[in-house]
């Protein structure tokens, strides 16, 4: 599928859809990644990042995908002991994969997808087992599941020994995430989700205790050693050449996320999010087979995933109109639907949406 070319009509869970004017960011003329300009650029990138990520902390940034994070979150914070890995859906299954693809022992706590991670329980698990590291995915973009990530980070806080490395890929940026105030440990997003940019760019924030993590790992290897990409940002440089347009591109958007504000942009997602469940359940109503796939009190403000038996359906007949959803992934590739209302979205662009996807499915 392409993009149409009319905006505010592309919701797929990611990438989102990025405002032309963003776009037309990465234009600008090419500089030296090392010198004036670049530590310019970086310092200003600095400034934006910290409010949306919630911390006082220099924000990593990596020219990859925000899998090569979940990977450098392993090799910098796993020493030799044993993973804990939260499965509740595709993509945090993806880290477990990680972990083990990296030489980890890993023990997978799964549950339904769906569903979310119980704090008590992973307090009794964290009590009767050391573990390195303990992954999970904040928002399950494979399923729309939101973990009480405050309530994990309070539990892990008890064990200090034991790191906490958090995928936020649909969370940052969408969800209220408040790094530094709930300790978290190593917490990382992708530039095409919540912020709303093309793909390219991911983003980490690594605390003192990852970082000295990071320092002994003899595995992290060059690229995704967090103690040099930290060391460099302190100089408001990178280790290697970075993706330069893509950085104009952010520090413009961050400029436009500052004048929203952060609580404005969580409040905007919540809204589209409570407006797409309150669809939901008037269509279940009206007698059509559709549900809310997620546990109720653990869905993301960000992607909503629908139960529907004419998932490839409804996605190409949306399509068909102009207009984009994801269809379900991984296991529920062919019973499910996915409306990602994140990024720079509005309410009423989401209204557009819904009604057309009332035409299909009623």
């Amino acid at each position: 599928m392409s993009q149409p070319l009319e905006p505010g009509r592309f919701f797929l869970p990611g990438p989102t859809e990025v405002r032309p004017d963003v776009l037309a960011a990465q234009a600008g003329p090419m500089i030296g990644h090392r010198g004036k300009a670049i530590q310019e650029l970086m310092a200003s990138i600095d400034e934006g990042l910290k409010p949306v990520f919630q911390t006082m902390r220099p924000v990593i940034i990596s020219t990859s995908s925000a899998t090569g994070l979940m990977e450098a979150a392993v090799r910098n914070g796993v020493l030799d002991g044993m993973v804990l890995s939260l499965v509740n859906g595709a993509f945090s299954d993806r880290f477990a994969e990680i972990a083990r693809m990296c030489g980890c022992d890993v023990d997978v706590w799964d549950v339904e997808w769906g569903t979310a991670h119980s704090p008590d329980e992973l307090a009794e698990r964290l009590a009767n087992a050391h573990y390195d590291a303990v992954t999970l995915s904040q928002s399950e973009t494979s399923t729309g599941a939101l973990q009480d990530l405050e309530a994990i980070a309070g539990v892990m806080n008890q064990f200090q020994e034991t790191l906490l490395l958090v995928d936020s890929v649909t969370g940052i940026g969408g969800v209220e995430t408040l790094t530094d105030e709930w300790g978290i440990d190593f917490i990382l997003t992708g530039s095409q989700k919540a912020l709303a940019l093309p793909p390219g760019l991911a983003f980490g924030v690594a605390n003192d205790a990852m970082l000295d993590r990071a320092a002994k790992a003899p595995g992290r290897g060059w690229y995704f050693d967090l103690d040099r990409l930290h060391s460099q940002l302190l100089e408001h440089q990178t280790p290697a050449t970075p993706a330069i347009s893509l950085l104009f591109a952010l520090d413009f958007q961050l400029k436009r996320i500052g004048a929203e504000t952060m609580d404005a942009r969580w409040k905007r997602h919540l809204e589209m999010q409570h407006r797409t469940l309150d669809w939901a359940r008037e269509m279940k109503e009206r007698g059509v087979a559709v549900d809310i796939f997620a546990q109720e009190g653990h869905r993301s403000p960000t992607v909503t995933c629908l139960s529907t038996e004419r998932s490839r359906e409804v996605v190409f007949e949306v399509f068909s109109r102009g207009w984009v959803i994801g269809g379900g992934y991984g296991r529920l590739k062919d019973s499910t639907i996915r409306i990602g209302h994140m990024g720079d979205h509005t309410i009423d662009e989401l209204e557009g949406l819904l009604s057309v996807l009332t035409e299909v499915m009623a």
